[in-house]
């Protein structure tokens, strides 16, 4: 009796990791890894007979997730937050879910979102999460299951949250690194019970969704944080081991081989230096007070974040808070890293097989694809390196499509995907080419910050106004 019980449940286990890998279940798809080796989503997307449909959707930055015939999508509208179902056949709405939230996080008005966090998947439930309130846990009808409330997030610089739920192994985990409270969650994913909770005092604010390295007990959560990544025990919450060396504002989550860890992160830090103080006042410092005030950098490079740099909201930068913000980012290190994670404590002098520190994305996540890793940053530039040996394949190659890069690349059927911010131009880059050659690009003429989602043979693409769906005919 207990080998047939144990046979059945190796299977279900065996089912359930297949079924994943044929849908897009969290941030990035299976594991966050932005692959899906079962797929084969269109090439041609330049061709209006692979747009099956499109509709316009509320605002938010959650990138889609994808179970089934479901689609689950986090939005703000009308002061108000969502969770989102709709049809993958035909893009009809199913149902939508308001979050109870009090009080909306404060957030930046052009680059952050309330409803930023992707949602996650099992098959079986959908959960959402909002810095604004909490956790909340559906059905695929939209009955909600539970909820788990958290108080309001509060980010340095006031940002806005970016990191999302995952699902693990029966657990809910939640990364939130916040300057309140700062804690990675475990719960329940049946009923949303607390399972384990590991404060992460004294940590700055970051973006990063974690990862799932190893099998069955010897299962960790891999959390990139500012200056260092992090693996917890998944069943305990005991902390493995520390990599320092990270960036100091961490946008970028890790992907793994099976063998290695890779994490490609850049911020502004000790290798690319920030103007001093004194070098803003002669720039910018027109009533020669000495301090700079906020119309005074509507013509600078920080006119979009004067308010986070201005740290105590008076509306004048002054030279302490500009100094301490500097102090802080000098700490920072940008590269490519190869990571064989062995032992406990430390390992930052004995774990990096190899590094990079050219072609560094700020926003996107790397991704490894058939023994390669392939990056894009800001300028539409790409890079491609040898997972094994580190060898560049090529590096800040142009891609035709310039402009800012926050969507992570995703991969399918021999091709990356990828998506500029500004206009959403989608660009499908051969993945064996030792040249980053485009194979097909498509304008969407709408701003695209959310990375696509590869499932059912079609790539989701959600933009500032509309859910696109791509799919040859069946």
């Amino acid at each position: 009796m207990f080998c047939r019980i144990f046979i059945c449940l190796t299977m279900c286990v065996a089912a359930t990791a297949a079924l994943a890998e044929d849908n897009w279940p969290r941030f990035r798809g299976p594991n966050g890894s932005g692959v899906s080796e079962s797929q084969h989503p269109p090439v041609p997307i330049d061709r209006d007979s692979m747009l099956r449909w499109k509709v316009a959707v509320p605002a938010g930055v959650s990138s889609p997730c994808v179970w089934g015939k479901h689609l689950f999508l986090t939005a703000v509208e009308d002061g108000k937050l969502w969770t989102l179902a709709y049809d993958c056949d035909n893009g009809h709405l199913l149902w939508r879910a308001e979050a109870p939230a009090k009080e909306i996080e404060k957030f930046h008005a052009i680059e952050g979102s309330p409803a930023a966090s992707t949602c996650a998947t099992d098959g079986q439930r959908v959960v959402s999460y909002f810095g604004s309130c909490g956790i909340l846990c559906y059905d695929f009808q939209g009955h909600l299951l539970w909820k788990h409330e958290l108080p309001v997030a509060q980010t340095h610089y006031d940002f806005g949250t970016g990191t999302s739920p995952i699902l693990a192994d029966g657990l809910v985990i939640l990364v939130r690194d916040q300057k309140n409270a700062p804690a990675i969650l475990a719960l329940d994913a049946e009923t949303g019970e607390e399972r384990w909770k590991a404060d992460r005092p004294n940590v700055p604010t970051a973006f990063s969704t974690p990862m799932i390295s190893g099998q069955g007990k010897e299962m960790q959560l891999i959390v990139a944080g500012a200056l260092r990544m992090k693996a917890y025990d998944l069943h305990s919450g005991k902390e493995c081991w520390v990599l320092r060396g990270l960036p100091s504002a961490n946008c970028t989550s890790p992907v793994t081989d099976g063998k290695r860890l890779y994490f490609a992160g850049w911020s502004p830090g000790s290798d690319s230096p920030m103007p001093s103080y004194d070098d803003l006042l002669k720039q910018f410092d027109a009533n020669k007070d000495g301090i700079l005030e906020k119309a005074e950098m509507e013509k600078s490079f920080l006119k979009d974040f004067f308010d986070a740099n201005d740290t105590n909201h008076d509306g004048k930068l002054t030279r302490d808070e500009w100094d301490a913000n500097l102090s802080y980012m000098k700490q920072g290190k940008n590269s490519l890293l190869a990571v064989t994670a062995k032992g406990e404590g430390d390992i930052t002098d004995t774990a990096i097989d190899w590094k990079h520190t050219k072609g560094l994305p700020y926003v996107p996540s790397p991704l490894f694809y058939r023994g390669r890793i392939f990056l894009v940053r800001d300028g539409g530039l790409a890079s491609c390196y040898d997972a094994e040996k580190g060898q560049t394949i090529y590096e800040n190659r142009r891609l035709g499509a310039s402009g800012k890069y926050y969507a992570s690349p995703v991969a399918a059927g021999g091709y990356i995907f990828i998506v500029s911010l500004a206009d959403g131009v989608i660009s499908a880059i051969d993945a064996a080419s030792d040249n980053p050659e485009v194979a097909a690009q498509r304008k969407l003429d709408e701003r695209v910050a959310a990375t696509p989602a590869i499932a059912g043979n079609r790539l989701y693409v959600r933009g500032g106004q509309h859910l696109y769906c791509f799919g040859a005919g069946e």
